[in-house]
């Protein structure tokens, strides 16, 4: 366990990965299972606004507009975050916070807290294909445009921001995996901190009629 910054009262685990490496599956099953004592705080929440010309990092998207560079550090509120962080970790009804997103290993406000450091790995083709599905299924948005700013700039970025963060982790999973084994890695990591997780809901049927494995 690294140190943690003085003044917060409770660890922070700080989980990053590419695009659609699974960083957010695994955090928010970690707060799922254990709602009571698990604080979650998402990176992607603390972007600066897209359309302010005078914070964040801008680039050029295949659609010819200029936009707000989500796969650049710049393009966070490192204050707002400290903020958040410093809050959840401080309120007395977490045992653990945890900080999930692409910068959480390298940003300064969240590296700083980190008392456990987790990178999601998963290969680029998978990461690609699950982030365009994604674009089309949840945002309608044309497979062109997300293949046409991968090339033009989400690939560099990763390899310039994201993929280097891995040599900083304590732990490194496999984003293939499903959310229980990713758990169950975490849990090595961190130790006795949290209670028993939910367990899945066919177990939970299963105990409900009495029946056993």
């Amino acid at each position: 366990m690294k140190g943690v910054a003085s003044g917060l009262c409770v660890p922070v685990l700080a989980v990053a990965g590419g695009t659609a490496s699974g960083k957010s599956t695994l955090a928010d099953a970690l707060a799922l299972h254990h709602p009571d004592t698990v604080g979650l705080i998402h990176l992607d929440d603390f972007y600066v606004p897209a359309h302010d010309p005078l914070r964040g990092v801008r680039t050029l998207s295949a659609t010819g507009a200029e936009t707000l560079d989500w796969n650049h550090p710049g393009s966070i509120d490192e204050t707002a975050v400290t903020a958040a962080i410093d809050a959840a970790a401080g309120s007395g009804r977490h045992r653990l916070v945890v900080v999930e997103g692409l910068f959480a290993l390298t940003l300064p406000a969240v590296a700083a807290r980190a008392a456990w450091r987790v990178y999601v790995d998963t290969p680029d083709d998978i990461r690609l294909a699950r982030k365009i599905l994604r674009k089309i299924e949840v945002q309608r948005q044309d497979p062109r445009v997300s293949l046409l700013n991968y090339l033009a700039s989400g690939r560099e970025r990763h390899a310039a921001h994201v993929a280097p963060s891995r040599s900083l982790a304590d732990l490194v999973v496999d984003g293939t995996a499903d959310e229980y084994t990713m758990i169950a890695e975490v849990l090595t990591l961190i130790g006795p901190l949290l209670a028993e997780p939910v367990l899945a809901e066919a177990a939970m049927d299963a105990s409900y009629f009495g029946e056993t494995a």
